[in-house]
């Protein structure tokens, strides 16, 4: 039986913390940002973490 290939798009977009759960670049920061105010840039810069609800698939993805 062959080994599950790690998805390169999931690696390049999760983290996996040490207790298990999985860390995420929140979206809206690439473009329009003059638009934004500084509070929500602030908001949108911080890591988070992924719902319970999609934990599963994720780890899937990078092969854990």
């Amino acid at each position: 039986m062959p080994k599950q290939k790690t998805h390169s798009g999931a690696k390049k977009r999760f983290k996996l913390t040490g207790s298990g759960k999985i860390k995420k670049q929140q979206s809206g920061m690439r473009h329009n940002l003059e638009v934004k105010s500084g509070q929500r840039k602030r908001r949108l810069n911080t890591d988070q973490l992924v719902s319970k609800a999609d934990t599963k698939n994720i780890k899937k993805l990078l092969g854990r």
